[in-house]
């Protein structure tokens, strides 16, 4: 028998969703020694909550994440709230002793991120960030051509992250899924939410990011408050993020982020070139991986589409036979799945927050770049 592993889960929103149906979907796929219990949820508004408890198949409610961390039946505490709530949230269940489990970003910025890195690591208390994209199993497999050598000395990479869901100026600030919108509950905009995937990507791919130079803005300066549209807030989080690196391998990187490219709703690419080889993944053809390969003979040269739905592949073998693809919401559970073996293993599942704080690390030197217009140097010291 499976070991149970009892989850508080805070939050009941997007990430919400997306974590309940991994909790609930994980052992049917995986073999594994642990069995996540969704023991309980926990979120402000008492009616919307037991709505969701209810379809999800949460066996009680909390309205007050606090009393959620003091119950003794809760083993790890899953915070799916908005980013302004992690670190809280996070320290007071680490002192407690519980597993913490946290949506990206992980903070507010570095300081916050390194204050929650050192209470997890102090705590001794296993710890995970859900940066799902390193669970598509083509982006996995672009990890293991790069660990087989087969990309050769790194020299260029690329990424761009395109959204346009807040062109609109009338799109109020604030409230649920807006609260994405204002700088005192997100921290920042489409760094904080898009480039912190595409860089936990691109480190995990290709290495750390050394220095970084920037450019930020916002393109719709003031919106009307969703809870009282007769009042208006300055929007301060970046619409648009722009910037160049250089990693530690000494290869180049460029990222574009925006919420202003009409037509893009979840555009994710990324593209690393090396000596040998090429890699190139579209988040929306997610189950292909370009690859070229410069050793191929001459007349052969070009790219070629993996369809990465084989049982080689990453993760595919838990799921169909080959040519049958999977989804957006099976990165979670892939994700889940990773964290578990982690606990069976002994060996930690990454991201932890340690990770997750060299990301914001990096985040937060492309915000100062902007602001500077200088090039900043990245410390990842403690």
């Amino acid at each position: 028998m499976a070991k149970p592993l009892r989850i508080g889960l805070v939050g009941y929103g997007f990430m919400g969703r997306a974590h309940s149906n991994a909790y609930r979907q994980v052992n049917q796929f995986f073999e594994l020694e642990h069995r996540p219990v969704m023991a309980a949820a926990c979120a402000r508004n008492e009616a919307k909550l037991k709505a969701f408890a209810d379809n999800w198949g949460w066996e009680s409610t909390e309205t007050d994440w606090r009393r959620l961390i003091d119950r003794p039946d809760i083993d790890a505490i899953d915070i799916g709230s908005p980013n302004n709530t992690h670190s809280e949230i996070a320290l007071a269940a680490a002192a407690a002793g519980k597993m913490v489990l946290c949506e990206k970003p992980l903070a507010m910025d570095g300081a916050e991120a390194r204050r929650m890195t050192q209470a997890v690591e102090q705590a001794s208390v296993p710890n995970f960030v859900w940066f799902n994209y390193r669970r598509v199993p083509a982006i996995a497999l672009a990890r293991q051509v790069v660990q087989e050598g087969r990309i050769g000395r790194p020299f260029h990479y690329r990424a761009q992250y395109l959204q346009d869901w807040t062109i609109s100026p009338d799109l109020p600030l604030g409230g649920a899924t807006l609260w994405r919108l204002d700088a005192d509950v997100a921290g920042s905009g489409v760094s904080g939410d898009l480039v912190a995937h595409s860089i936990d990507t691109a480190m995990w791919l290709n290495g750390p990011i050394t220095s970084v130079t920037g450019m930020t803005e916002i393109f719709v300066k003031e919106r009307a408050l969703q809870d009282d549209p007769s009042q208006t807030k300055a929007v301060t989080i970046d619409d648009a993020c722009q910037f160049m690196c250089r990693f530690g391998n000494g290869s180049l990187g460029l990222f574009e982020s925006t919420r202003y490219a009409r037509g893009r709703k979840n555009y994710n690419t990324l593209e690393l070139n090396g000596e040998k080889a090429s890699v190139y993944f579209d988040l929306e053809d997610p189950h292909r991986l370009q690859y070229y390969d410069h050793g191929d003979v001459g007349h052969l040269h070009g790219w070629r589409g993996i369809h990465v739905t084989g049982f080689e592949h990453p993760y595919m073998k838990n799921w169909w036979v080959p040519g049958c693809t999977i989804g957006y919401e099976h990165t979670f559970i892939n994700s889940l799945a990773d964290f578990l073996k982690g606990l069976e293993t002994g060996v930690p599942s990454a991201p932890t927050f340690r990770d997750a704080l060299h990301t914001q690390l990096v985040l937060d030197a492309v915000l100062e770049s902007a602001r500077t217009g200088s090039w900043i140097d990245i410390d990842y010291a403690d």
